[in-house]
């Protein structure tokens, strides 16, 4: 049976900071419409349920903002990928705000029990933070702490009771292993993050390098660090590119980050990979966008150029 695309719409936004990013997967949506591009109707599309009325309600968590409805949005996104992976479909998720993917995560170790699972983290941020250690309490913070099974103690500044601390154990996956993770492009972080990314020595593949070394040499690095993994994930938050390139339009931009043709680039790399099991872009919000729908529409090309070579790689 041959390999085919899922479209995955996760429109939650539960973990983010500033409203809106539930319709940067329709924001991509109907720039597809507006160009004529066949995306979405080349490709069988699934949206998943949201919980995502519960911003209207008061926080219970103020150190883990909307735990509780996170634990469904983990399990919707886990159950939709053991499903389609089940079916030999490859996941090509179109997420909300980045919190979900530690779902993903939970769905491919749910999906690949005896699998190690490498992760390239595409990022401005490095989504490490714990309920212990957030100056937010904004789990898209957090999606990884998850993955990775990280309170970070040492670095604790928060006092977390009992409820959120329970909810909070029932998040993590334990995934992913520390040197399994390579980040790209991180480069807005918070010392508690930096004190795990240089204990755990977390590789992060800089801006920099990528301009200086080039593409080319970034993804043989990325291949020579994931080479004893079984499977690949790449998560892709559109503020990895640089917002006055791109647009304003995601909920923390930040300034000298990628091209879109080094983005596009390091893309295509990847989805050459045997490896890579699923794939995920997040994070376009068009209610901040001050270039009408530019964010969706670069993540539009993206997105379609990923599809064309994943096919490619697959014949």
């Amino acid at each position: 049976m041959s390999k085919t695309i899922q479209l995955i719409i996760n429109p939650s936004e539960l973990g983010a900071g500033t409203r809106g990013a539930s319709l940067g997967p329709y924001a991509i949506q109907a720039a597809s419409r507006m160009q004529g591009n066949s995306l979405f109707t080349e490709f069988s599309c699934e949206t998943l349920s949201d919980v995502n009325h519960l911003l209207d309600r008061p926080i219970i968590y103020p150190l883990a903002k909307r735990i509780d409805g996170m634990q469904h949005v983990y399990q919707t996104v886990s159950s939709a990928l053991v499903s389609h992976i089940q079916a030999n479909r490859f996941p090509f998720i179109l997420a909300g705000d980045h919190a979900s993917a530690g779902g993903t995560l939970h769905g491919l170790k749910a999906a690949f029990p005896d699998k190690r699972i490498g992760v390239v983290w595409i990022d401005a941020h490095a989504d490490l933070h714990s309920p212990y250690t957030t100056p937010s309490g904004n789990l898209h913070g957090m999606p990884l702490a998850t993955a990775l099974g990280v309170d970070n103690l040492p670095c604790q500044r928060n006092h977390v009771d009992i409820e959120t601390s329970l909810q909070w154990t029932q998040l993590k996956s334990n995934s992913v292993k520390f040197s399994d993770l390579i980040y790209v492009g991180v480069r807005s972080t918070e010392p508690e993050e930096d004190a795990v990314i240089e204990a755990e020595h977390i590789t992060n593949i800089t801006v920099e390098t990528v301009r200086s070394l080039g593409v080319q040499k970034a993804l043989e690095q990325i291949t020579h660090q994931l080479v004893a993994c079984d499977i690949m994930y790449v998560s892709f938050d559109v503020d990895s590119m640089d917002p006055v390139e791109t647009s304003f339009g995601t909920g923390t931009p930040v300034a000298n980050g990628l091209t879109v043709q080094e983005a596009k680039s390091l893309l295509d790399g990847l989805c050459r990979s045997p490896k890579l099991v699923a794939l995920e872009f997040v994070e376009v919000n068009p209610t901040l966008d001050e270039k009408k729908n530019r964010m969706a529409e670069v993540a539009l090309e993206l997105i379609t150029h990923c599809t064309r070579t994943l096919i490619e790689s697959w014949k």
